[in-house]
């Protein structure tokens, strides 16, 4: 069993998973809204490429030319899925899903050669929150609220490239703080599972990720297990309540 000055040793991995869910829980709704439920996939795998490519260069893991490697990818990966929307707007899932296998698989062919290939590909997927520091954090929790700002004051005004640019630049800062599996779960499934609710969605949302968030890290700590993976099962099954307790909700209401 962990002691209690464990729950501070994993309170920088916490505050990570609250920064990502500042941003993913109102881009969820519009993704959710939008019919194009992979579009974090197909983002976060372009920016991990970009992460890819800069170790490959040398860079360190968390230096800002990595920083600005996934940027830079994701933001391409932006203006690639805002041309494709243009031009064939009714087949854009797919397109989404072809983008995203393409960078997955160019991520395989970068690591090839690479004898830590595996290793950084398991990284990328699942992160390593439990490692996330407070120096970490700075970065992002300017981005965070930069991003959480203009969602917040242009919420009704945002769509199409501005839609695709704010994502990109959300999805480069959570992959490299919690990995793929993660940026994917914090973006669907909190928003997912209230839509049925009367009111207070987002609010409900925020609820819903944080204590599946703080519940993954307690238990990983509890049972030695990846904390990535842990918190995914905790976010579904905290979704999973919300979602059955809606409907008795909505006739109390």
């Amino acid at each position: 069993m962990p002691e209690f000055s464990d729950l501070f040793i994993v309170l920088p991995a916490f505050l990570a998973g609250v920064l990502v869910l500042l941003t993913h829980v109102p881009l969820g709704e519009q993704v959710l809204a939008r019919g194009i439920v992979f579009i974090d996939l197909a983002i976060a795998q372009i920016a991990g490429l970009g992460v890819i490519a800069a170790g490959l260069m040398g860079y360190e893991a968390y230096g800002w030319q990595v920083q600005v490697a996934a940027a830079l990818a994701a933001i391409l990966g932006a203006f690639l899925l805002t041309w494709t929307e243009k031009w064939w707007p009714d087949i854009q899932e797919a397109q989404i899903g072809v983008i995203f296998v393409l960078a997955a698989t160019g991520g395989l062919l970068l690591l090839a050669h690479n004898p830590h290939g595996g290793e950084h590909l398991k990284d990328l997927l699942s992160g390593q929150i439990l490692w996330v520091n407070y120096q970490q954090l700075v970065m992002p929790l300017i981005f965070t609220g930069f991003i959480t700002l203009a969602i917040s004051l242009f919420k009704q005004r945002i769509s199409g490239l501005s839609f695709y640019l704010l994502f990109a630049l959300s999805v480069t800062i959570s992959v490299q703080l919690v990995g793929v599996y993660l940026v994917f779960a914090s973006l669907i499934i909190p928003s997912l599972s209230v839509r049925k609710f009367p009111k207070k969605k987002q609010l409900l949302a925020y609820v819903v990720g944080i204590i599946g968030y703080f519940l993954g890290l307690a238990f990983s700590l509890i049972y030695d297990l990846p904390a990535g993976a842990v918190i995914v099962w905790c976010l579904l099954l905290i979704g999973v309540l919300a979602y059955f307790l809606s409907p008795r909700l909505a006739i109390t209401d």
